[in-house]
């Protein structure tokens, strides 16, 4: 599948020896479910990554080392309790304290090359059900671990199975929904992950009882189970919750990828009912497997798309980052806030990315709608109008908030201008997952799994630049030269609003997935 890969249309090319659809109207196509079974599928998931992930949080530090600020829920409620843990295993190990809540991450790293292409292969019902079950067992495991090392093991595979359901989430709502509808139904599915850290969050300094000194942050939550329960109730708590909806997606999540659907009926058809149904028909089993574990680093490698347009959002993401390398400081120094309430600063980048998601989700679909009116069928390309103010936005929060808390101007302004960033951020990321999704219809798992791999490694590793950089420049000039970076990016929504459709359809630039 070369040329395929990129054709626009809902899951455009399929298996030369598949079935089809009985016309537009076939109510196994799941763009044609009911209402109800496509807002059941779409809770569950949501719901499920709330359980899992939450794409913003608050950063971690633990002397010399910074833990990602990106902590899934389930990391998030555990962190808090680290002092506690380590007091239980009696050990005064650092990096152990940081790497058993930072492996979590690690996992989430690595689980999205092996089960986004797993679902392009084999659907994505039963990666759905596999992880879940995978997750909800690797919980009970840390909630039961005998010592440090077997919870940090744990916490790697947990993190591993929790990736899926956000990676294949994008995926399944493509499946379900026309372009047109589809911006607002994206909307909702991320809601759930991203109201995690937004709803409850807290910053505390404390001294385990081993001499291990750390700034904790992380939901309300997890610091009343720490410190009413034991921390092992944290993994009860995520076990039940995980539990309950890995029940209910057993009994009412269906399968909503079509080329495994059309193979299914064909084979069906031919009374081949041993066979088992794979997008890659024409291959044999394990070349196929192969394949689709390889697809996602050649989308990254040999895409130009893909390539230019996960480097650009991975760098505004991992300025999201740079900023939590300074907020509580800036409160806590420069406005003589109490550690408490400096942590209550990330308010404004979390409501910001939250008016972003609303706005920039809630016009996805009437622009769509217009312009389909107007010219029938539209190009992806057109995903990036919103990528223009978005990415003006980027520098003008970047200078705001720098030279607000450098000037020391009303505690107020700082975050008006981290909300910029936030705002910004999510307009980025919205136009450029719509964006490739509509360049790769049959691959959007895989994709996904390009775009969060590379982003979550720019924003573990970009921070650790941070500190020399406000140090050398000031909070002033140092956010000044990250907004120069971002403005000489801008231009690039221009270049492929432009280039975008030759290098998607000239032959020179098809890949094989």
């Amino acid at each position: 599948m070369g040329a395929e890969a990129t054709t626009v249309g809902e899951h455009a090319a399929q298996p030369d020896d598949s079935a089809d659809w009985d016309g537009d109207g076939d109510p196994a196509n799941p763009l044609n479910w009911p209402s109800i079974t496509k807002a059941s599928n779409l809770s569950l998931l949501s719901t499920m990554a709330f359980i899992t992930y939450s794409p913003s949080g608050l950063p971690m530090f633990v002397p010399g080392m910074l833990i990602d600020g990106s902590r899934p829920l389930a990391s998030s409620m555990f962190a808090p309790a680290i002092s506690r843990v380590m007091d239980d295993f009696h050990s005064t190990d650092e990096f152990m304290a940081t790497f058993s809540v930072s492996v979590y991450l690690i996992g989430y790293g690595f689980g999205p090359l092996l089960f986004a292409p797993l679902s392009e292969t084999y659907g994505r019902v039963i990666i759905y059900h596999v992880t879940n079950v995978l997750y909800v067992v690797f919980t009970v495991a840390c909630a039961v671990a005998p010592s440090l090392d077997s919870l940090t093991g744990f916490r790697f595979l947990a993190g591993s199975a929790g990736s899926a359901c956000l990676v294949l989430g994008a995926g399944s709502v493509a499946d379900m929904y026309p372009r047109e509808r589809r911006g607002s139904k994206m909307t909702a599915f991320v809601l759930g992950p991203l109201m995690g850290p937004v709803v409850g969050m807290y910053s505390l300094r404390s001294t385990s009882r081993v001499g291990i000194n750390m700034l904790k942050t992380g939901p309300i939550a997890g610091a009343f189970i720490s410190q009413d329960l034991k921390w092992r109730w944290i993994f009860w708590i995520l076990t039940i919750a995980a539990g309950v909806v890995t029940v209910a997606c057993l009994f009412f999540l269906r399968e909503s990828y079509a080329p495994v659907l059309l193979a299914r009926k064909a084979a069906k058809l031919r009374t081949h009912a041993d066979s088992a149904p794979s997008v890659a028909a024409d291959l044999k089993p394990g070349a196929a497997l192969l394949n689709a574990l390889l697809r996602p680093a050649k989308m990254f490698f040999l895409s130009t798309i893909v390539l230019v347009s996960v480097l650009y959002m991975s760098i505004i993401y991992g300025y999201l980052y740079l900023l939590f390398t300074t907020l509580t400081e800036v409160y806590e120094d420069t406005y003589g806030f109490s550690t408490g309430i400096a942590g209550l600063s990330f308010l404004g980048l979390g409501v910001g990315m939250v008016f972003g998601l609303g706005v920039f989700g809630a016009t996805s679909d009437k622009r769509m709608r217009k312009k389909k009116e107007e010219v029938g069928e539209v190009e992806p390309e057109f995903h990036l109008q919103a990528l223009i103010p978005a990415a003006v936005c980027i520098p003008v929060g970047l200078v705001w908030y720098g030279w607000s808390a450098e000037k020391k101007v009303h505690w107020i302004m700082p975050i008006l201008g981290t909300a910029w960033v936030g705002f910004a951020m999510m307009g980025v990321f919205f136009a450029v997952q719509m964006y490739l999704i509509d360049c790769y219809p049959l691959y959007v798992a895989s994709v996904t799994a390009a775009n969060t791999v590379i982003r979550s490694l720019v924003g573990a590793f970009l921070p650790l630049a941070g500190k020399p950089l406000y140090t050398d420049l000031g909070l002033g000039w140092g956010n000044t030269v990250l907004a120069f970076i971002a403005l000489a990016m801008v231009p690039l929504p221009f270049v492929f609003l432009r280039y975008g459709a030759w290098l998607r359809t000239h032959p020179r630039f098809q890949i094989k997935l």
